[in-house]
């Protein structure tokens, strides 16, 4: 009798624990241990590096885990919807994280680009797609996804970028509602603000809001919209037209307050028609070469400049001492010029969009949009006007160079390294041959090699003693830059 019952006594307790344990494993992270009152949570950043496989490379287990969960949706897609971005983030009050999942209908060629809002639901213990829109973004490729607070009052907008019909630049603009709007509540979560597309270029207007705002004491500014595009009113190609649009509160959107007419230089129109024909190869070769930074005043940077390279499909940053090299992914033709996405080389999250217009004969004027900001430079702001290099003074000096003209013995061999950023490494009757590069990031010197052959490049710390160089394999990560525990390698001076 008694041994019956502690027999059926263990039977139930261990019914119990498997029934707590099935409870736990089911329920969200967030919801079995709720933040405290106040706290939120920032979109996560994992930037992963690659293997020789070409397969990411991450520090921990737990940075593989959170990169994983970032890039997943937490729904399934429908038949004949493909991804193209997410962005994980809290975007309401309570304690889950909700997604913003961008995705296109496949048997839709030219459809447009949509975007989904995606909830948690206590009631059915899982996620659910509870709204969707379409943007006007029509070109996969070009297409950007990012979270701002566009009005200044601290509400979630969804901005989306990219291209649309006729190469046209497009701005769509989601502003998220302030009330309880997901699964259960009432009304839409999300509504469009603006909805933008010009035949040139469109720029969000960022200004610094006061400490006020930053403190959560008061409200900021919203931020105006620029939009610039031919001139109607003009026979010339290069004239334009700057829109100002600002928020409406009473309307809760976006409206037109300005126009102001920009002439631009008088060029012979036919040239003009032949860089612009509308194909990417014609321009491409127009710009394939060194670029300088124009200054206000009218003057040569010559610490700051651009190289276009069409033909090896790089597009090479220098400036403040740091050179960023980006794999040339793709180029789509428009009004004024060029729309290309970029990718680097170094980081491979990092994806910078290049807009690209001409300027005049010898100039052009450039603006860039990134990703992922990844403080490789002391100053990453690239916009503006750049002329080509050939057309520069003879007075101005020239660019500062991550190059040497030196030779080194090394455990590795003999190492040469050529002006002109190449490097040679023999060792008995051996030799390897790359491209290289010295550049800083937060403050430390860092080298770049990459073999000629295609191979996995190698990135060091560089420290120097005296004429000697000590290199030190490292990583350059979401955290920045980490020495790898590997025996460093001495250079020293040769023949």
């Amino acid at each position: 009798m008694i041994k019956g019952f502690f027999k059926l006594s263990g039977i139930i307790l261990a019914g119990a624990l498997a029934l707590a344990l099935g409870f736990i494993i089911t329920q969200p992270w967030e919801r079995l241990f709720p933040r405290k009152s106040g706290e939120t949570r920032q979109p996560r950043i994992i930037i992963p590096r690659e293997r020789e496989n070409g397969e990411p490379e991450f520090d921990s287990p737990a940075e593989r885990m959170a990169y994983e969960d970032i890039i997943s949706t937490k729904i399934a897609l429908r038949d004949g919807e493909v991804m193209l971005s997410v962005l994980t983030q809290n975007l309401d009050e309570d304690p889950v994280e909700e997604q913003i999942i961008a995705y296109r209908n496949l048997p839709e060629a030219e459809g447009p680009v949509r975007i989904a809002y995606v909830d948690y639901d206590g009631s059915r213990g899982g996620y659910l797609r509870v709204w969707d829109a379409p943007t006007a973004v029509t070109k996969p490729l070009t297409f950007s996804m990012g979270i701002r607070d566009l009005i200044g009052d601290r509400s979630v907008c969804v901005v989306a970028t990219g291209m649309g019909e006729g190469g046209a630049h497009t701005l769509t603009a989601f502003r998220r509602i302030p009330r309880d709007s997901g699964p259960g509540g009432k009304g839409e979560p999300f509504k469009k603000i603006a909805d933008l597309q010009i035949d040139g270029s469109i720029r969000i207007r960022e200004s610094e809001r006061p400490q006020s705002y930053q403190r959560g004491i008061s409200g900021g500014m919203s931020f105006p919209i620029a939009a610039y595009g031919h001139d109607p009113q003009s026979e010339n190609i290069l004239d334009q037209v700057e829109i100002i649009y600002t928020y409406d509160s009473a309307a809760g959107r976006y409206e037109q307050s300005r126009i102001t007419r920009a002439p631009g230089p008088q060029i012979e129109q036919r040239r003009l028609q032949e860089l612009l024909s509308g194909s990417p190869g014609v321009f491409e070769n127009f710009i394939h070469d060194l670029w300088y930074s124009v200054g206000p005043e009218g003057t040569l940077d010559g610490r700051r400049y651009i190289h276009f390279d069409p033909a090896s499909r790089e597009i090479t940053f220098f400036g403040d001492g740091a050179q960023q090299i980006f794999t040339w992914q793709n180029s789509s033709p428009t009004r004024y010029g060029l729309y290309v996405a970029a990718q680097s080389v170094s980081v491979t999250t990092l994806r910078r969009t290049v807009d690209i217009e001409l300027e005049s004969i010898e100039s052009i004027r450039v603006k860039v949009f990134e990703d992922v900001r990844l403080k490789i430079s002391a100053d990453n702001t690239w916009d503006g006007s750049y002329r080509r290099a050939k057309s520069s003074n003879k007075g101005t000096p020239p660019p500062q160079s991550p190059y040497l003209d030196a030779r080194y013995e090394s455990p590795l061999g003999k190492i040469r390294f050529s002006p002109e950023g190449v490097y040679e490494i023999r060792s008995g009757e051996n030799s390897e041959q790359g491209h290289y590069a010295f550049f800083p990031i937060d403050g430390q010197e860092v080298l770049e090699m990459r073999p000629r052959d295609g191979g996995a490049g190698e990135t060091y710390l560089v420290e120097r003693s005296g004429d000697n160089m000590i290199l030190s394999r490292a990583r350059i990560g979401a955290a920045g830059i980490r020495k790898l525990n590997e025996r460093a390698i001495t250079l020293s001076p040769g023949r």
